[in-house]
């Protein structure tokens, strides 16, 4: 049995982690041994002290995140043990060891039983990031066991987690943990992406929305596309290479327009159906189908849209908000859209619900009186799988409408 500190539970609150939950609030927590840091692996028990689980501890609203409901050695072999498992499964449904695609995520937090954690593999190089100070302290075991289960297949480790652990400090900052390369191109079914693992958002990559970019490829055809919040542009190349009449892609950052640009130009080079514009989305929205004398642009009106933004809502505080920004979003593209048009439509926010998100997106289609029926409902793709007993984990909502 493995000596770690002790956190024991109040009566009763051991009942989710029963079900394998693998969350303990601190709320759940009755007493703590003394010396007990952040990051530290903890053995939680029950009332009784009967063990439970082992996981990280953490100041904060979830106190303990899960690593295992077996009284066991955290050591080197547990890390490579669960990162083979998760690369298992990769290979299992394909995404792995593919010539037409070699971006993929190889560890999606508590849906690979490894809580805090996030590991996006470009091509030869892994991006990791934790989210937890755990999974950031044992950072270079983590890269160490990541070689060796991924042999060839990996030759350099980046440590990508500035944003998410805003405590880091100057030696802990961004950067390669194993190898080091400046070529930061990767292909995901066979189109050819910049991934900007130094300053870009998440990873470098949405690569969560890989199976959605390939499903509007199919409608794309003759339309004319307008992409909002297009950061690096996925959706538009998909759509080009669909054989859309044009694309325009708008987002408010200057860098995400640039990062587009150099994506659609390396896809198709000298292609002028693109346009790219930085722009507040509300405000090129509201000009579709106006004058536009006084523009630098034309805004002509769209039959397919992407509305794909950033999480309007990170904790259930800001649900109500939330949820309002989705209705005035959606509500505007409902207007805008021409008769017969295609709308996906998305939310990325966890607290969000697929219940919430479709009575928001029903409301801005009943606000702008425009008849829709619903083609797909979209979700995040096999190799961000959602443990059964954590059902937070389902945080991608999706629709793709039809508008009479």
């Amino acid at each position: 049995m493995a000596i770690y500190k002790t956190i024991k539970l109040r009566k009763g609150k051991d009942e989710s982690l029963k079900r394998f939950h693998p969350w303990v609030f601190s709320g759940a927590i009755s007493q703590m041994d003394e010396g007990i840091e952040e990051g530290e692996l903890v053995r939680v028990v029950n009332e009784r002290g009967d063990f439970i689980a082992i996981g990280h501890y953490q100041q904060g609203s979830i106190a303990v995140r899960v690593l295992t409901f077996s009284d066991t050695v955290i050591d080197d072999r547990f890390w490579q043990s669960r990162l083979s498992s998760a690369l298992q499964m990769r290979l299992a449904i394909g995404v792995a060891d593919n010539a037409e695609n070699n971006t993929y995520r190889l560890v999606h937090g508590e849906g690979d039983l490894l809580p805090g954690l996030i590991i996006d593999v470009y091509d030869h190089t892994a991006v990791v990031q934790a989210h937890s100070i755990g999974m950031h302290k044992i950072r270079k075991e983590l890269s160490k066991a990541l070689v060796a289960v991924m042999g060839e297949r990996i030759a350099h480790v980046y440590y990508k987690s500035e944003t998410t652990l805003p405590f880091m400090t100057e030696e802990d900052r961004n950067g390669f943990l194993y190898g080091g390369s400046e070529d930061n191109i990767a292909t995901e079914n066979g189109l050819k992406f910049y991934v900007d693992w130094l300053k870009g958002q998440k990873t470098g990559f949405f690569v969560d929305q890989r199976e959605n970019r390939s499903l509007l490829e199919h409608y794309a055809k003759g339309k004319r596309v307008l992409n909002m919040f297009c950061y690096t542009g996925g959706f538009s190349f998909y759509a080009m290479r669909g054989g859309a009449e044009l694309v325009h892609s708008v987002d408010s950052s200057a860098k995400a327009i640039e990062l587009t640009k150099r994506n659609v130009e390396l896809n198709f080079p000298g292609d002028v159906r693109h346009e790219a514009f930085c722009e507040d989305a509300f405000k090129y929205l509201e000009g579709i189908g106006k004058s536009t004398s006084n523009t630098q642009h034309s805004t002509p009106n769209y039959d397919l849209i992407i509305l794909d933004p950033p999480a309007f809502a990170k904790h259930r505080g800001a649900l109500h908000n939330a949820l309002k920004g989705y209705t005035r979003l959606n509500q505007k593209a409902f207007e805008k859209i021409e008769k017969g048009g295609l709308l996906f439509t998305f939310s990325c926010s966890q607290v969000v619900t697929k219940d919430h998100f479709r009575n928001a997106v029903f409301t801005a289609a009943a606000l702008a009186k425009r008849k829709v029926r619903i083609l797909h409902q979209l979700h995040q793709p096999a190799d961000h799988p959602i443990n059964i007993y954590h059902p937070e984990g389902e945080y991608l909502k999706g629709l793709v409408l039809y508008v009479e």
